[in-house]
């Protein structure tokens, strides 16, 4: 099997350019087959996918890492890095202190298995509570102590990724959502995780499964989706342009991806791995159904051809606009409307 093309995460640490999304594991997509999911997890370790993400607020899903990790290691085989997360109630932020800290920690090591977190990605949900930057501070007195590896951010902006790295905090990535739908991260957090050596690390690139064929030619869906990850994305759509400016891009998609005998999915993941400071894209998957596919863009080359007839597509959109995660935090807003803020209780 060739080698799958990698990227270095921090010295020493090697990922694969795909990283294994676990949110479709926690049960809100819909029921999830524990037997199988752990059988199909051997099958994406097997292709070289052998880093996934995953968070204390994704239910069973740390547990279900750490169920795997401790077959695979008692057979004496490979395992998966676990990128996981820190995400403190938004209910509780107040309350966040070293102890706090501590505990979450303490629990996602006991979920994994683990005697040290690969990386952790730290979260805050709303900015007007003070104590973020001495939240990712407990984070490095744990570093410190050896209990995490490696400190990445979720969802920050620019300026409170910089307040971050201007307080100590040694940063190695930042999870962010990124994709031809949306572009928020190619400014300003690009430019300053690109002058600190901050890699991204991007979900929402196949747009909860937007891109694909199924949604080629389909008539204007609506939001009236049971699945919050697809209304999500429906409204980010809007945000791009509206439906008939996705089936504009799905079209063109289609036709780059026939010149390249692969899938449009395919085709909208290589876009985001091509973008400057992208060291690797997550993409969701309960099962391993559509790994071959996903594959696909990793050999994937997109020429000037290809870019110059996505080039006026994106020029032509209306946004989203502003900064990574902003329509998502205004909690009054219909995109904020649709999250969960307290999921570390449940």
């Amino acid at each position: 099997m060739t080698p799958l093309p990698r990227a270095v995460l921090a010295p020493g640490v090697s990922i694969p350019r795909l990283i294994r999304g676990g949110w479709q594991l926690a049960g809100d997509h819909g029921p999830v087959d524990r037997e199988r999911a752990l059988a199909d997890m051997a099958r994406f370790m097997d292709a070289g996918l052998d880093t996934v993400d995953g968070a204390d607020i994704y239910t069973g899903v740390e547990a279900l890492y750490g169920e795997f990790n401790a077959t695979r290691r008692r057979a004496g085989q490979p395992t998966f890095r676990v990128h996981t997360k820190f995400v403190p109630d938004a209910s509780e932020l107040a309350q966040v202190d070293a102890a706090y800290v501590r505990r979450i920690i303490t629990r996602s090591l006991q979920r994994l298995g683990a005697e040290q977190l690969d990386l952790v990605q730290f979260h805050w949900w709303d900015y007007e509570v003070p104590g973020l930057v001495d939240a990712a501070l407990h984070l490095r007195e744990l570093q410190r102590e050896g209990l995490i590896a490696q400190i990445g951010g979720t969802n920050f902006d620019t300026a409170r990724a910089r307040q971050m790295l201007d307080a100590g905090v040694p940063l190695v990535s930042m999870q962010t959502q990124y994709s031809l739908l949306d572009r928020r991260s190619s400014a300003g957090l690009a430019a300053l995780a690109a002058s600190h050596g901050v890699q991204m690390l991007c979900y929402g690139t196949l747009a909860g499964g937007f891109f694909s064929e199924r949604w080629l030619g389909e008539a204007d869906p609506g939001f009236a989706f049971a699945n919050r990850s697809l209304v999500k994305y429906r409204l980010i759509i809007e945000e791009f342009g509206g439906w008939d400016a996705f089936q504009a891009l799905l079209r063109t998609l289609q036709g780059i991806g026939q010149r390249h005998e692969a899938g449009l999915s395919a085709v909208a993941i290589a876009w985001v791995l091509a973008q400057p400071g992208v060291a690797a894209a997550i993409v969701g998957a309960r099962y391993a159904d559509a790994l071959a596919p996903t594959l696909a863009a990793l050999r994937i080359q997109l020429t000037p051809q290809d870019h110059a007839e996505l080039a006026p597509l994106l020029q032509a959109t209306r946004g989203p606009a502003g900064e990574p995660y902003a329509l998502e935090r205004d909690r009054s807003g219909r995109h904020g409307r649709i999250m969960k803020y307290d999921l570390n209780k449940t």
